[in-house]
């Protein structure tokens, strides 16, 4: 059954992922998960922690074939959206396209490859198509080297979202040059980070507290955080939960009205939730 009803938004994940065992693997994946992740325990979850909206995010294990979150979107487009995973030579028409369906952004999930070079003519023509579409590009990569690569995007006027915390290895050091440079980055009104997945910047909820008054003073403020509860939490499933990671976030952003701000209306700026798909 269609999700044909428009729910009020009482709380946004902005992360999360969904896919089944016998889907088609990338060739060169990293990791495959030997279990299946489907969007209607997605949204059991978001509801069990009081949240009503979530966004899929593509694993980079299936690659450029986007086709299991599309039919996610087709059948809750109201409750979700979604980030693909895209061959930088796509067509303006396929962009267009996923677009339609509520994409909002596409991922570079740079763990443990070598960087390409963003400022060539193709990647700057999806880069300035993405931002013409109010689309963002979704970045996993450690936080040493942001500032020898994210300034290329950024050029193309586009939104950029880094996801957990930016993976510094424990904190953000501002005494470190290449992790200061990096931090400079977010002065910029087209950067956002996810506060999401500290298991996977190394971080406990003291070094994530260190690390959210940094990003909020170099940011002047919180309003380009956004949360994600980064279920089912690959490769970590059997050392937290759903609700262990929204127990956390709150644990970290304590007020009510931040919490809101960064649930509700920083979510609905950068994913568009206010408009129809």
């Amino acid at each position: 059954m269609n999700d044909v009803t428009k729910p009020s938004i009482a709380g946004v994940d902005t992360h999360a992922h969904i896919f089944c065992r016998d889907l088609p693997l990338a060739a060169n994946r990293r990791y495959a998960p030997e279990y299946d992740a489907l969007v209607e325990t997605y949204l059991s979850n978001i509801d069990s922690c009081g949240l009503s909206h979530g966004v899929l995010i593509q694993p980079s294990f299936l690659g450029t074939d986007n086709s299991f979150i599309e039919a996610a979107l087709r059948q809750y487009p109201e409750r979700l959206r979604a980030v693909a995973v895209v061959d930088p030579e796509i067509s303006d028409a396929e962009l267009d396209r996923l677009d339609t369906l509520g994409f909002v952004g596409i991922r570079l999930n740079l763990i443990g490859k070598e960087l390409e070079d963003f400022s060539a003519p193709l990647w700057q023509h999806l880069f300035s198509r993405l931002a013409q579409l109010n689309w963002q590009v979704e970045i996993q990569r450690g936080f040493d080297d942001l500032y020898t690569f994210v300034p290329a995007i950024l050029a193309s006027g586009v939104n950029v979202v880094i996801d957990h915390f930016g993976r510094p290895g424990g904190v953000i050091d501002t005494g470190r040059a290449d992790h200061a440079k990096s931090l400079e980055l977010f002065a910029s009104e087209q950067m956002w980070i996810k506060l999401s997945a500290a298991y996977r910047a190394e971080a406990d909820l003291e070094q994530a507290g260190q690390m959210l008054e940094i990003l909020r003073k170099t940011m002047g403020g919180i309003d380009r955080l956004v949360w994600g509860s980064d279920w089912p939490n690959t490769q970590f499933e059997n050392s937290t939960s759903y609700k262990e990671q929204f127990a956390f976030f709150t644990s970290l952003v304590t007020d009510a009205q931040e919490q809101r701000r960064i649930l509700v209306d920083n979510a609905i700026n950068l994913f568009r939730f206010n408009q129809t798909v």
